[in-house]
């Protein structure tokens, strides 16, 4: 064991040999040292050279230590014939040798050690003195060259045997050693460096704090509050599991008269449910839960005893997921029907500042009858602008106040040079007077509107636009508003997103009709009413459409938005005339080049397909089929970053991707002006509503 007395020292001792015969010497003169109570056939070794060996003798024997190396001198002296070769104490490499020693408590040990365990790289440091006055070097010389020491007294010396075995790695001096010469010479660098290389290294180290984290990692234990899972469901389904087969069991236990044990059951049954209320999650419980759990596995396990038959289990089981079934279709079908509801209905704040605009428009007293002088001298100054080729134009097409105010405002705000961009509004004859108000009470200065009424467009009638004739027939009001048509609710949820006004408005179909509407014009910029411009567009009329007639965002990802989504290929009108994995482009930010579109006749082929589609066998009701089959081979793709679409529909729409895109789309129910709206996506748009406006502030306040 190491040194545990501060007085405990080292000693040198003759070899067994000698101290055999000084032992033999001992007992015969009556003194009764450590070695004169061993046999001599213990002490026996191969002759050999008196080897240097240091024991540790412990203090609790220090009078038998005392006696044996205090006399041990005066026997070399007086019995030199009888000892021989006490007195020459010679370093031996090569010879094992065997040790007798005595413990703390006084019992007779033996040790064979090799004399390579007694090298100079041996060393005994005593742990209760200071290292500091004992360096490791200083300790090895001093074992090398301390002298017997024959009138002290050796308190707490540990034995040989343990000693061996907790002496210093060599290696480890060394190292030690090394890390002493090297923080020397650190030390010594540190004091012969010059001012400029310091004040880099301050700055240095200066940086790296700044950039540590501090905060304190610890170690993970299932055991610590912190580390508790609160948001865990295991026991919620554990005990709807357990009402399943709870349910399934009852059935049984009623069909075979088990009358006690269906009792039991729906005993049970009926407190689960109660323990599990609402809850969602682990914490939502009721105190009770657990408990009502443990009696319920008791309540099953009895059951299975006594009605447990696999067959009979099994086709309960499968009736039970049957009606499931049916539960889950029934529900999808009633949440599209209520979303689809939702999403065409108009907000109660949307309807009064529709219904503020148009009084105000048709009254045009005080303050409003300026506005409209106003926007008389401004109408009279902007008219060349409005066929001008040189501005950039906008074609929005929407009976939203609200959503198209947005539109014009992000666009004029991002736009580098507003005064040179005209938007082209057109709406229904029900919210021209609400869109023109608000133009001339908000007008986007120095950028120009101009709003149409789609009732002053005397060509668009139903025999030269065959889609008008489709939307007034008989058959499609039909489709639309009758219950018990085959595509009705009872048909399935697919053509239920079709059942919205919005299909049934021709101001969903004027894009096809761009020339007609704008003839001076040789390029326009398409903008749905439910995007939102975040940056300038003007670089797309410099974008070359390389003779293409309509400049779009794709959509295809692997099989999703190809053409074989949208249209029927099971028609040979369709089958033969596309390509099935053609890639699907996007409406909403779509730059036309109208000069291409009158001499491919795009308007033509437009009327060609949507005469064949009178019975909707080609697609369904839409704009996005027509168009793809209109514009097929004549679109040329833009890059992603121009349009960004999903955010009416997909919660999951890369949020680098919105704020890095020119113009993103609302396009879905999830409309940002709805109470449905995807929360995170709806700062993009609310953040260019004109909350000045006091329409607004009136009809949103009285909302809240």
């Amino acid at each position: 064991a190491p040194l545990t007395h501060p007085n405990a020292h080292s000693y040198r001792l003759p070899s067994p040999a000698a101290m055999a015969e000084c032992g033999g010497a001992a007992r015969a003169g009556g003194k009764k040292g450590v070695l004169s109570l061993l046999p001599s056939s213990l002490l026996t070794v191969p002759p050999a050279p008196a080897p240097q060996v240091v024991v540790h003798v412990p203090s609790v024997r220090s009078a038998v230590s005392r006696r044996l190396f205090s006399d041990h001198r005066h026997l070399a002296a007086r019995e030199a014939r009888s000892c021989p070769g006490c007195g020459d104490l010679q370093d031996v490499e090569d010879f094992n040798k065997t040790i007798a020693y005595t413990d703390q408590d006084g019992r007779i040990k033996l040790f064979k050690v090799t004399a390579r365990e007694f090298m100079s790289s041996s060393i005994w440091e005593n742990p209760l003195l200071p290292r500091d006055s004992q360096p490791l070097a200083e300790i090895k010389e001093t074992a090398e060259e301390q002298p017997l020491d024959t009138g002290s007294e050796a308190n707490n010396l540990s034995s040989a045997a343990v000693s061996a075995t907790q002496r210093p790695d060599p290696i480890k001096l060394k190292r030690e050693v090394f890390r002493r010469r090297r923080k020397q010479q650190r030390i010594q660098e540190l004091l012969q460096m010059d001012k400029e290389a310091e004040l880099q290294l301050r700055n240095a180290a200066t940086n790296s704090s700044r950039n540590f984290d501090n905060k304190v990692k610890v170690s993970y234990n299932i055991w610590r509050q912190e580390f508790h899972h609160t948001n865990t469901d295991s026991t919620v389904k554990l005990m709807i599991d357990q009402i399943i087969m709870a349910k399934v069991y009852a059935t049984i236990a009623r069909s075979q008269n088990e009358t006690d044990l269906f009792a039991s059951l729906m005993k049970c049954i009926k407190e689960s449910k109660a323990a599990i209320g609402d809850a969602h999650m682990d914490s939502e419980l009721d105190s009770s839960a657990l408990e009502r759990a443990k009696a319920m596995g008791h309540v099953l396990s009895s059951a299975r005893d006594v009605l447990y038959n696999s067959d009979e289990v099994s086709r309960r089981l499968r009736v039970m997921l049957q009606s499931a079934e049916l539960n889950i279709d029934t529900a999808k079908k009633q949440n599209t029907f209520l979303v689809q509801h939702a999403a065409k209905t108009v907000p109660m704040p949307l309807h009064c500042l529709h219904m503020q605009l148009i009084t105000d428009y048709h009254l045009r007293d005080g303050v409003i009858k300026e506005y409209f002088q106003a926007a008389a001298l401004k109408d009279e100054e902007d008219k060349a602008k409005l066929e001008d080729r040189s501005l950039y134009h906008y074609a929005i097409f929407s009976d939203n106040v609200l959503a198209a105010s947005v539109v014009v405002r992000s666009t004029v705000t991002n736009a580098k040079e507003p005064n040179k961009h005209v938007f082209h509004i057109v709406t229904d004859k029900l919210n021209f007077a609400a869109m023109k108000m608000w133009f001339i009470s908000h007008s986007p200065r120095p950028a120009t509107v101009h709003v149409e009424n789609i009732d002053n467009f005397k060509w668009l009638n139903s025999s030269y636009c065959l889609v008008m004739r489709q939307l007034e027939s008989a058959r499609l009001k039909e489709f639309y508003f009758k219950a018990h048509d085959p595509s009705s609710l009872s048909d399935g949820t697919e053509n239920l997103k079709y059942r919205n006004p919005k299909y049934l408005s021709m101001l969903n179909h004027l894009r096809f009709y761009m020339p007609e509407i704008h003839p001076k014009l040789d390029k326009i910029l398409f903008l749905d009413d439910d995007v939102v411009v975040q940056k300038d567009l003007t670089p797309l009329w410099d974008v070359d459409l390389k003779g293409m007639v309509n400049g779009a965002v794709e959509t295809c990802k692997e099989s999703f938005h190809r053409f074989d989504t949208y249209l029927n290929f099971s028609h040979p009108k369709i089958s033969e005339n596309f390509d099935p994995r053609a890639c699907g482009w996007a409406f909403g930010m779509n730059m036309f080049d109208l000069k291409e579109w009158k001499k491919r006749n795009i308007t033509g082929i437009y009327h060609y397909w949507q005469n064949l589609n009178e019975d909707r066998k080609l697609w369904k009701l839409g704009t996005l089929p027509p168009g793809l089959i209109t514009f097929y081979n004549l679109t040329h793709p833009l890059d992603h970053t121009w349009h960004v679409l999903g955010l009416g529909y997909d919660p999951a729409v890369d949020i680098t991707e919105i704020e890095n895109a020119a113009v993103v789309h609302y396009n879905g129910n999830y409309k940002p002006w709805l109470d449905l709206a995807v929360s995170k996506y709806k700062a993009y748009w609310s953040k260019y509503v004109d909350v000045d406006s006091s329409h607004i502030r009136h009809c949103y306040a009285s909302k809240q």
